[in-house]
């Protein structure tokens, strides 16, 4: 059985639009925003949070993650409105992360202030690339300067906490380019850089019209050099494509890779939460803002669509998640969030122990080798 007492909560809001969509993304993101769909949905989040809340009760909050799309595109007032609303419905942790996705565009940059005011306390800013060439060939709509001067007032705005988004293995890129986007990030960063390779994913225009980018001989170059500027730079690497000081980690984004409950709120968010009868279930919402719309100003309003995920694919998620930190988990961590026992685990994990990419369940430790680090993909296979 499971106590969701003791699995920690987060809760993921996605706000679905873009000024324009990038080639590269596959997200649920939209072009069309309007001002005037700011109240209206802010007001089916509420209605939706509502509809969840024989599943969550009164379990504390412990982050709330807003992504997107361009969260940012949204007034400080009206986020202000949304977490007013959630601090009133639901039991927040005193020290609650509120993360917001934002981008440096001009209109963006000019609602830090008003994101903290509202009750943000932690951003992570879409930067891609300090390099202009870089950020053309990816359609971003903001230049290398327009980064620097979000990054400028977003230090000057009370945040204590921010994240820099990068992208390597980029069109054009070589190791010598990539280091310098590192080092300048490095120097205004908070403690936190997510460095993540650009891939091409299907039903993107990336994938109908691919750009050249970096052989395996150049990516390797670009992954040695950057790993070295985050080392120096005191970053440890605590996830694939998570670099951080000691206590910067992203509290929300932990709770993910830890197998822990979150709940999902918007078009097309997914949420995962465990019941006191042991059954986890997986959420998800419709995807096209409209229809979300539709579907959340009715009444009265059902909750989304829910799955449970059976025995084997708690084993499948729970090594999915937690084998991405670099530090694991402890075993007992298992039955905690997924009610399975250990054993169900370990036979589970004989492959990959065999093979030298998993650590001996007898160290107590649920976590992939420096060999296993390498071959993460090949290691996550074991379990499917």
């Amino acid at each position: 059985m499971i106590d969701p007492q003791a699995v920690p909560l987060s809760l993921y809001i996605h706000l679905p639009w873009c000024t324009r969509k990038c080639p590269y993304c596959d997200f649920n993101s939209h072009e069309g925003f309007a001002d005037s769909l700011q109240q209206p949905y802010v007001e089916a989040l509420l209605a939706d949070l509502d509809s969840q809340q024989a599943w969550w009760h009164d379990r504390p909050i412990h982050s709330i993650f807003i992504g997107g799309g361009t969260p940012s595109l949204f007034e400080g007032r009206w986020l202000g409105t949304l977490l007013e609303g959630i601090s009133i419905r639901a039991n927040l942790s005193r020290d609650v992360e509120i993360t917001l996705e934002s981008n440096p565009g001009s209109a963006e940059r000019g609602r830090f202030a008003e994101y903290r005011a509202a009750g943000v306390n932690r951003l992570s800013i879409g930067v891609q690339s300090f390099d202009d060439r870089a950020l053309k060939a990816l359609g971003r709509i903001h230049s290398g300067d327009d980064a620097r001067r979000a990054l400028d007032i977003v230090a000057a705005a009370d945040f204590r906490r921010w994240n820099i988004d990068l992208m390597h293995g980029l069109p054009g890129q070589h190791a010598q380019s990539a280091e310098s986007d590192l080092t300048e990030a490095v120097g205004r960063s908070a403690g936190h850089i997510s460095w993540y390779q650009l891939t091409i994913e299907r039903n993107t225009r990336f994938w109908s019209t691919p750009p050249v980018l970096p052989g395996e001989s150049g990516l390797e170059s670009i992954q040695q050099a950057g790993e070295g500027v985050l080392a120096d730079a005191g970053l440890h690497q605590y996830e694939v494509s998570a670099f951080s000081r000691e206590g910067e980690e992203s509290r929300h984004n932990l709770n993910y890779w830890r197998f822990g409950d979150y709940i999902g709120l918007g078009a097309g968010a997914h949420g995962k939460i465990s019941l006191p009868d042991g059954t986890i279930i997986r959420t998800q919402r419709t995807r096209a803002p409209a229809d979300y719309l539709a579907v959340t100003t009715s009444s009265p309003l059902s909750p989304p669509r829910a799955v449970a995920v059976s025995p084997a694919e708690k084993i499948t998620e729970f090594a999915m998640n937690t084998l991405r930190l670099r530090s694991g988990v402890p075993v007992a961590h298992f039955t905690q969030t997924t009610g399975n026992t250990v054993d169900q685990l370990t036979t589970a994990a004989e492959t990959a122990v065999s093979r030298g990419w998993l650590e001996a369940p007898g160290t107590g430790q649920f976590v992939t080798t420096p060999l296993g680090y390498q071959f993460l993909d090949s290691v996550i296979e074991t379990f499917l």
